[in-house]
């Protein structure tokens, strides 16, 4: 009985390459995750191979995508590089499973199972410069000095006075505060009375006070 062409043994042979690929473009080069991918991926295009189900066209396209991954982790370029050597091993193995709608599913449960078992240990590894590049490390918090703008809807129909020129946005002394606004359009000159008409979130209308 050939247990290596049995579905669920081949979809957990190739979650075990892309686990590889992940640990490899993680941690940069310790070649952990390439010795168990390339393992994993000679065990699967093997057996399909002895039973005539892949050719070398397909083994070839394969070996060009972990080539492009490698030259990428080694030499981190935009990320071109990583992208075209991922689509040709996705390509690959599509084709060696069949090139059919059952294929893809495969390929899609080994993706997800290997991308599983990876978020367990991913903080557990080193960490490379491809994968700084691909994972956005910062956030906009409040620490770092990053406040979204706040909403002032309670300055609608208070009065003040141009700070700055208005041409057509500009400051205002508003309550003893000082307040981005902009005018309705017109210029406004400095020293101006102005009342506040509109807020939409943090921008403030203000219009000329006019003279009674």
């Amino acid at each position: 009985m050939d247990f290596i062409g049995m579905p669920v043994l081949q979809v957990l042979l190739l979650a075990i390459v892309f686990f590889g690929l992940l640990v490899e473009i993680k941690t940069g080069g310790l070649g952990i995750g390439a010795l168990l991918g390339v393992v994993a991926a000679g065990v699967f295009f093997g057996s399909q191979y002895v039973k005539g189900l892949v050719s070398f066209y397909q083994i070839a396209v394969f070996l060009a995508g972990v080539l492009c991954i490698i030259i990428e982790i080694l030499l981190p370029t935009v990320g071109l590089l990583a992208g075209v050597g991922t689509a040709a091993m996705l390509y690959s193995v599509v084709l060696a499973l069949g090139g059919d709608i059952n294929a893809i599913y495969a390929l899609l449960a080994s993706c997800v199972l290997a991308a599983a078992v990876f978020a367990v240990i991913v903080n557990r590894l080193p960490s490379s410069r491809l994968w700084h590049k691909m994972v956005l490390h910062d956030q906009s918090t409040s620490a770092r000095g990053y406040v979204s703008a706040e909403a002032r809807p309670e300055l609608v129909g208070r009065w003040g006075e141009a700070f700055t020129e208005l041409r057509p946005s500009g400051k205002a002394m508003i309550d003893g505060v000082l307040v981005d606004v902009v005018s309705e359009g017109d210029f406004i000159p400095q020293g101006t009375r102005l009342v506040v008409v509109l807020t939409q979130g943090s921008r403030v209308v203000v219009r000329r006070q006019e003279k009674s």
